[in-house]
Formats: C-alpha cells, structure tokens, sequence
C-alpha cells in the first residue's frame, strides 16, 4: 500500500530499536512509496552502508537512489535528565567529525549504567530478567553499548508482564523507582552541537513531553520548556507525528495534535514530520506506525529551505 506521505524524516533500524535493517528499511520504504526518507537511530551515528543480500555492502546513500528513494542521515538524540522524551533530531550533520562521535559516545555510556540498574531494580519487583538475554533479544545480540530502554520494554511485554511494550514503558516511567534517570545532555546543547556539525534541529514529537515539566526545580508547561528550545536555535518542529501508536498521554485524534502543534509555530520554526517507524510488527505489535503515515508532502518539504538543501545535496 502506498503511503499517504512521501517524505518520512523519523525512521529507525536495528541499528537501535528499530527491528528493519538498513537494507530492509529503503526497501519497505520504496515499496511505500517513499521519496524522501530520513534514518534517524537514537543516540548513535547513522549507517554509511548497508548489507545487501547477495550483493555484500553498498553505499546506503546510493543505494537508496538506485531504489527511487533520496536517503537523509540523521540521528535522534534523548535530552533533559528531568523531563522525558525531549528528543531533538539532527539532519544532515558531519558524520565524519568528532562532535557527533562524542555526544554519541557520552550518551551510550550512561545509558548503559543507568539500563543495568533498571533491570536490577525490575528484579527486585518481582519481574526477573537478565541483562544477557535482553542483549540477545531477537537473535541478534548486541553490545551493551548500543542497547536502547525500548528492548527493555520488548523484554517485559515477551515475558507477559505488560501487554505490549507502550504499556512496559508507562509502568516503568510512572514508577519513581523503577525510572532511573540516567545523565542526558540537555536541549539547548543539543542544538548547539548539531549547529557546530553543520546539521539542523528538530523537536520530534512535541506532545508526547509532559503537559507540565520540572526544569531545574521550576515548574512550567510544555510550550514553555519549547520556547527554551527556541531560544536556543531550534529549527524545526514535528507537525504530524503518530501520536495514537505510541504511549502518548494525549488521547486526542492525531488530527487535532497536529492542528494544535502547526498553528503554535508555524511561521516560527518550520514544520516537519514523520511516523517513528520502527518496523514493530517483527515483535507482534499489531497496530504499528507504517512508513510514511504520517510526514510531509513533497510541495511542503521542497518549500523548506533548509530540507531542500539536503536533497539538493544528495
């Protein structure tokens, strides 16, 4: 089925929680109908190349062209220790420099502590697991290093402790116990890091941060905290966003988000948007995000100064 937007600029792989490879991920997104599609894994740089079956590794970038679709690399970064899910995204930054490598690898090391003692905590709780077989998830193993809280959240869901994973994620964040809050960078450094890589900044899913946020003992709301962001140099904004497929508190039609969202910043920052696909029906997620169920139009991505000049570069 094709797709109601053909640009996606909010995608994922197994390259963190994603459950696509890359080489699946252009591929599902060309048989959507995809013409412009952004990889953006949390916390880590995106892929240079992609493993074709039959066919070893090719350039990921050109590969996606030689499917009809214009690849954009970027990353998903968490920020702000006391508010949740303040996920800035960086598009069309340096790779090759050491700005990125570095907030990558600060942010993967406290991760991993602050992932370890939440299963020790979870243990405590009565919902055993081990660290190892967590690692393993899927079959495929990986580092401690590259785990994401997600696979944590899979692992809660598969042993039968939660529904699915959106509800692992509830019991695990309203519990102050259970919530370790790991070191995140905050927001303002976040676009000042993408800024000095060359790179743009995105909030991604504004509504999924809570109505009222604690910063630094100060209390404030939502569209607050944002204009902090603002201040700071943000960029650009997710309009459309599959708010009803994730844990998002606000039960509103998506619709009705959007609308809310557009007409706070529009003229502001510049709206984008994408669907969060992370391919969840490999782990038996019946109601998934699908590619480009949520985005952008071609007219409106072209109008964008600074997403044209990704493409162009391409």
């Amino acid at each position: 089925m094709k797709a109601p937007y053909p640009v996606d600029l909010h995608s994922h792989t197994v390259n963190s929680d994603g459950n696509d490879t890359p080489y699946e991920l252009v591929m599902n997104a060309a048989a959507r109908g995809i013409k412009i599609l952004a990889v953006t894994d949390h916390d880590v740089i995106p892929p240079k190349t992609a493993k074709i079956p039959g066919n070893g590794e090719l350039d990921i970038v050109e590969f996606a062209k030689s499917q009809g679709v214009a690849l954009i690399q970027g990353i998903e970064f968490s920020s702000e220790t006391t508010v949740q899910d303040v996920h800035i995204v960086g598009l069309g930054c340096d790779w090759e420099g050491d700005i990125m490598a570095q907030e990558a690898n600060e942010i993967a090391q406290s991760k991993a502590q602050a992932y370890i003692e939440t299963v020790k905590r979870l243990n405590e709780r009565g919902y055993p697991m081990d660290m190892e077989e967590i690692l393993n998830l899927g079959g495929k193993r990986i580092d401690i290093l590259e785990l994401q809280k997600k696979r944590i959240f899979d692992m809660m869901a598969l042993k039968g402790y939660t529904p699915d994973w959106k509800s692992a994620k509830l019991f695990v964040r309203d519990d102050p116990y259970l919530s370790v809050e790991r070191e995140k960078p905050s927001g303002a450094h976040i676009i000042d890091a993408i800024h000095k890589a060359g790179g743009i900044a995105i909030l991604a899913h504004p509504v999924l941060i809570d109505e009222i946020v604690c910063m630094e003992g100060q209390e404030m709301t939502r569209w607050e905290y944002i204009e902090t962001l603002i201040e700071a140099g943000l960029d650009g904004i997710e309009g459309r966003y599959t708010y009803d497929k994730t844990s998002s508190k606000d039960k509103r039609p998506r619709e009705v988000i959007w609308q809310e969202v557009i007409g706070r910043y529009s003229g502001r920052l510049f709206i984008s948007g994408g669907s969060d696909y992370h391919a969840d029906v490999k782990k038996g997620t019946k109601n998934q995000r699908e590619l480009g169920e949520t985005g952008l139009t071609l007219e409106e991505f072209m109008a964008i100064p600074q997403l044209k000049k990704l493409y162009d570069s391409l």
